[in-house]
């Protein structure tokens, strides 16, 4: 794994919390299927399920998500799988606006150059 600056996000880091903050704007919170679908549709590519859980187990340990397990009756009524629910944390919405500052100013530069 590449090394990094703390407090910089890896570019599907940077796509879980843009992502994940508009489904949670919709919906509360969001879980990882509807993340995956999510990304899917904005790239067009399909990120592997193993990448995308053990980055959102990463963001979770480093505070920018927040999870919880559903509970049991919904997931048994639907007759499936409890669903891990993910909410952006504060700190994973500043994370987010230090990032596209960072991409904005990027882009604005390189424009003039």
């Amino acid at each position: 794994m590449p090394r990094r600056k703390p407090g910089t996000l890896f570019p599907l880091e940077y796509s879980i919390l843009e992502s994940g903050a508009a489904l949670q704007s919709k919906d509360g919170t969001f879980y990882g299927f509807s993340l995956a679908r999510s990304l899917s549709e904005e790239t067009g590519t399909l990120t592997a399920h193993g990448t995308l859980y053990k980055a959102l187990t990463r963001m979770t340990e480093a505070g920018l998500l927040e999870s919880t397990w559903e509970d049991p009756a919904a997931a048994e009524n639907e007759g499936r799988p409890r669903r891990r629910l993910y909410t952006v944390s504060a700190a994973g919405r500043q994370a987010l606006a230090k990032a596209s500052a960072a991409a904005s100013t990027v882009v604005t530069e390189s424009s003039f150059a």
